[in-house]
């Protein structure tokens, strides 16, 4: 089934190799439909008002019978696509057990409504540093999130009965007049006294009632039977209910009831009967199903899918600190598909938060709509909540960017010991001394700062993009934490186009020759093509690439295209044409100054010009833009070396080893600047690591030879015996053997002469000791000799072998 379409209706996902479907996670069944795996969470035996009831049994994974139906059951014994329930006659399965609990967004909201009416601002996404992605972002299989990378928790569920309110009431803390002109404290205590429930504003004069209005057994819409409250939340209470509709199949199936804070509040009002207007529309697997818009004395409630386990604000309050941050980039990238759905068909959520995003089994579900606003509105009110929202909503509105902001700023209170993110911090990041957490994890602060940048411009553009970074970040991070990944292609960049610094392996007095940046900057990665781009097909049917061609190409690129122009700018760089590239990049930054290619161009160009500290300022800027690329990290890397920072290069350079083991050059990176520092052992343990199907590995693996044979005080003669083995292992050409036995003999004899002993062990087939190494030396010198390119060098060889042969009666 690898590779072949979903058949989920609506999901446009195809399936692993496992099985699954990359977009929604559904699995394929024996005869290739879709089927829901076992886990969700079934219900108790039924019982009287107040009590949770459901069907005894579980039939997890089988598909619906209904006829047309392309649905499987959940656990609860209701298909996840049409609701309806199943007979009898089907067998349960899968584990059982009880839903837990539903939060429905806790804590005051910013403005609860802000008290404007402005539309959303909106951004450009195509060649921009604030948009330019390909690619998307799938949704996690089953169980696994981050392309199977990290295995989501099981969060254990709970007989709903239990997350019942025993005395359902709102803290005085919390309790804010509901006027959006207003929103003073109601409701307080004085002189040891407990405020009023009901009553009205002392500030406006605007009624309020913090009073759940449904009591348990109460039948809303005719069909709703009122179990309880499980939370309040942001626009009011949300209760337990159970779907009475008799002689219906969906019958005593949960549902929650989303009602008002108060029915004088016109906003909230509207709130509601917007969502009844297209939320019921909304269908993803990672967001609450709208399945109803019901009134009850005069007041509307919302009834959605009942959703079993733990808010992201309760997991994080039962650990007491923050979430491992590795589960928190799993949370990003489970929850940001949802976000990208309800983008593409212009909606907005408005007041993400850890409350609104529900853990139930081994997923993650975004809950609570009652915020949600298509982007074109600019008549309702904007619903948000400090800490979290934006800071320019309040002033030219919501956007996609905005929504992006709340997800990261989630992920940062998740992952953070975020006090002060409500005031302190409202609108800014701790600073890294002040989070460890953030100087520790370099690329996940760089991606917090730019999708909580002050300019929306320079966020992510998209939830697809900000996906494909953050999957980069949980790479970086799983390597760090001793995680073997597999490698992975970019969207954005090419794969090395050569290897540079591989020096330190061939044999050779150029071997350890000054920094090429021409070397460099032809060897790194350039951005991939943009086929999109109106420019790409003239590419694409060019014959040549040189400068000649593609100049008189840019002349003839239609309007709007960049791609031709950056392929010029890349060849005036390869052929050095410094001041032609330069100013080619000066008129592309001005069209666009938030196109990341320009900046990653002239760090290319500045490599070339032999000036690394630019080269470094440029490259940095791209890593700022991307912290999910390993490309802008080698570039820095490269560039800090040259330009004397060993420590930041070595960091970055051991970052993206780990992280991938096709970037070669941060391998060769890692292990000169660990040689330098006199740690051989640790840089030969970097080349070793290269692995045998890596065109590089000989090269490495010669380079782990000299660096034994190198090493300025070898402990023991293990050393050399070591770098011997290795030579012997190896298969080399006489030459390249003959050039490494002659460093190898050296180094030996050298050892020899502090007074030390070689014992039994022998080198290349020769005893250590100093008559017979001399032999061996003689004869490498030899050997080369009857391969010198010319008479000179010859008669030089066989001068040196004269002098090391030691003397003889023959």
């Amino acid at each position: 089934m690898t590779g072949q379409p979903c058949q989920r209706p609506g999901c446009a996902g195809t399936y692993e190799p496992d099985g699954y479907c990359d977009e929604c996670g559904h699995k394929v069944s024996a005869g290739g439909v879709a089927a829901e795996p076992a886990g969700a969470p079934p219900v108790a035996p039924a019982g009287g008002p107040g009590v949770a009831t459901g069907p005894p049994g579980s039939p997890a994974g089988q598909p619906c019978q209904r006829s047309g139906c392309a649905g499987t059951y959940e656990a609860d014994g209701y298909c996840d696509e049409c609701g309806h329930r199943v007979s009898a006659g089907v067998a349960a399965a899968g584990p059982t057990g009880s839903p837990g609990t539903v939060t429905g967004g806790s804590g005051r909201s910013s403005g609860r409504s802000s008290g404007r009416s402005s539309g959303p601002s909106s951004g450009r996404t195509s060649g921009r540093t604030g948009g330019r992605t390909s690619g998307r972002v799938r949704g996690s299989v089953r169980g696994r999130a981050g392309h199977g990378l990290f295995d989501m928790p099981v969060v254990p569920a709970r007989d709903p009965a239990t997350a019942i309110l025993a005395d359902p009431q709102v803290p005085e803390r919390r309790r804010f007049c509901g006027n959006p002109d207003c929103e003073r404290p109601v409701g307080r205590g004085k002189a040891g006294q407990p405020g009023l429930v009901e009553g009205f504003c002392a500030e406006c004069g605007s009624p309020f009632s913090f009073v759940p209005r449904l009591k348990p057994g109460i039948l809303v819409g005719g069909r709703y039977e009122t179990l309880g409250c499980l939370a309040f939340g942001g626009l009011g209470w949300i209760y337990l209910a159970r779907d009475k509709n008799v002689g219906d199949e969906v019958s005593d199936r949960w549902v929650v009831l989303k009602g008002l804070i108060d029915t004088g509040d016109a906003d909230a009002m509207a709130a509601a009967v917007t969502e009844r207007r297209f939320l019921v529309e909304v269908d993803h697997p990672g967001i609450v199903k709208i399945h109803d818009f019901v009134q009850h004395a005069g007041v509307g409630y919302i009834v959605m899918e009942y959703v079993g386990g733990r808010s992201l604000k309760d997991l994080r309050l039962d650990v007491g600190g923050p979430l491992p941050l590795d589960r928190v980039l799993a949370y990003g990238l489970e929850i940001l598909p949802a976000f990208g759905y309800l983008h593409d068909r212009g909606l907005l959520y408005c007041d993400f938060k850890p409350d609104n995003a529900i853990h139930t089994d081994d997923r993650l579900k975004l809950v609570d709509l009652g915020a949600v606003r298509r982007e074109v509105d600019d008549v309702s009110a904007v619903w948000g909540t400090v800490g979290y929202q934006a800071p320019e909503v309040e002033s030219v509105g919501p956007s996609v960017t905005s929504d992006l902001y709340t997800v990261a700023r989630t992920m940062a209170v998740l992952s953070l010991d975020f006090r002060g993110f409500s005031s302190t911090y409202v609108d800014r990041l701790p600073d890294p001394v002040d989070a460890p957490l953030l100087a520790g994890q370099e690329s996940y602060r760089r991606f917090l700062m730019r999708a909580t940048h002050a300019d929306p411009d320079r966020r992510f553009q998209s939830a697809a993009e900000m996906g494909e970074q953050l999957l980069g970040v949980l790479r970086q991070v799983l390597a760090a934490g001793g995680r073997a990944l597999p490698p992975a292609d970019s969207a954005q960049f090419t794969a090395e186009r050569g290897t540079f610094g591989a020096g330190i392996g061939p044999v050779g007095p150029a071997a350890d020759g000054p920094f090429d940046g021409a070397v460099m900057a032809a060897a790194l990665p350039v951005p991939r093509a943009d086929m999109t781009d109106p420019g790409s097909s003239l590419l694409l049917a060019a014959q040549s690439g040189d400068l000649k061609t593609l100049t008189r190409l840019a002349a003839s690129a239609p309007a709007g295209s960049t791609e031709v122009l950056f392929a010029v700018v890349r060849a005036r760089i390869a052929q050095g044409d410094r001041a032609g590239a330069t100013a080619d990049l000066d008129r592309l930054g001005a069209a666009d100054p938030l196109d990341w290619r320009v900046g990653w161009y002239r760090g290319l160009a500045a490599l070339a010009a032999g000036r690394p500290a630019d080269a470094v300022g440029a490259f940095d800027a791209v890593y700022g833009v991307l912290p999910g690329e390993l490309a802008p990290q080698l570039a820095v890397a490269a560039a800090a070396e040259w330009a004397g920072d060993t420590a930041r290069a070595l960091r970055l350079y051991e970052r993206v080893w780990r992280t991938d083991r096709t970037f070669v050059s941060a391998a060769f990176g890692q292990a000169r600047i660990l040689l330098a520092g006199g740690d051989a052992t640790g840089a030969i343990g970097v080349l070793d690591d290269v692995p045998a199907s890596s065109s590089h590995h000989l090269t490495a693996q010669i380079a782990a030879a000299r660096a034994r044979v190198r090493n300025a005080a070898p402990a023991s003669a293990t050393d050399l015996v070591d770098a011997a083995d290795r030579i012997e292992r190896l298969q080399l050409d006489l030459e390249r053997r003959s050039d490494l036995a002659v460093e190898l003999f050296e180094a030996a004899l050298d050892w020899l002469r502090g007074g030390r002993s070689g014992g039994t062990a022998t080198l290349l087939g020769h005893p250590f000791t100093d008559r017979d190494l001399r032999f061996g030396l003689e004869r490498a010198y030899r050997s080369l000799a009857t391969l010198a390119p010319d008479r000179d060098a010859r008669i030089a060889l066989v001068y040196r072998a004269n002098r090391v042969r030691p003397r003889t009666w023959l």
